[in-house]
C-alpha cells in the first residue's frame, strides 16, 4: 500500500488573494518544493515561499480567494510514500513506522506504534499497549534494537509492567 505522507498543514488564509499559511513538518520548505501537487492532485502549487517564521505561504491553483483559503484550514498536504526520496541506511519516514506492531525481544506482542514525538533529544515512539493504555519508548538502538517493515522490537527493560 502506498501510504500518504503528510508534509504540511494549512493553518489559515494569508491575505485576500487565496494564499494560505502552512505549518511545515519534516525537512520543511525544501521538502515541499520537490512536489507540484498534493493530496492526489487536488491542490496544485502555483507559488511557495518562506514566511520568515519557520512556516510557509502557498498559493494553489484551485484556491481563488480568501474565502476558499479559509475553508482549507486544517487540511494536511500529503504525497504518496512512493514519491518520497530514497533514504540512507538507518533513516526512516514516520509514516513507515506508525502502525507497525511492537513486540518484545522474545516475540511477545505488546502493542502498536501510534505516534512518534521529538522533544529535542531524539525520536520517541508512542505505543498503544495490547493490555490498554499508552506508553513511550526512546527510538534508540538500546530501547528498540531492531525494526523493519514487519514491526518494532522493544528491549525487555523498556516494556512497562
Amino acid at each position: 500500500m502506498d501510504k500518504p505522507v503528510t508534509l504540511a498543514a494549512i493553518t489559515g488564509a494569508h491575505g485576500v488573494t487565496g494564499d494560505v499559511r502552512l505549518k511545515l513538518f519534516g525537512e520543511g520548505l525544501d521538502a515541499l518544493k520537490r512536489y507540484a501537487a498534493f493530496n492526489d492532485g487536488a491542490l496544485t502549487v502555483r507559488t511557495l515561499r518562506n514566511d520568515g517564521k519557520g512556516g510557509a505561504i502557498a498559493r494553489f491553483a484551485e484556491v481563488p480567494d480568501r474565502t476558499a483559503a479559509e475553508k482549507l484550514r486544517g487540511t494536511v498536504l500529503t504525497v504518496p510514500r512512493s514519491a518520497m526520496p530514497p533514504l540512507a541506511e538507518g533513516e526512516y519516514y514516520h509514516a513507515d513506522i506508525i502502525g507497525l506492531p511492537v513486540t518484545t525481544e522474545n516475540g511477545t506482542a505488546i502493542g502498536t506504534v501510534v505516534g512518534i514525538e521529538n522533544f529535542g533529544a531524539g525520536d520517541i515512539l508512542e505505543i498503544e499497549a495490547v493490555a490498554g493504555g499508552r506508553f513511550m519508548v526512546p527510538f534508540t538502538l538500546v530501547a528498540a534494537p531492531s525494526w523493519s517493515a514487519e514491526g518494532v522490537v522493544i528491549a525487555d527493560g523498556f516494556v512497562p509492567d
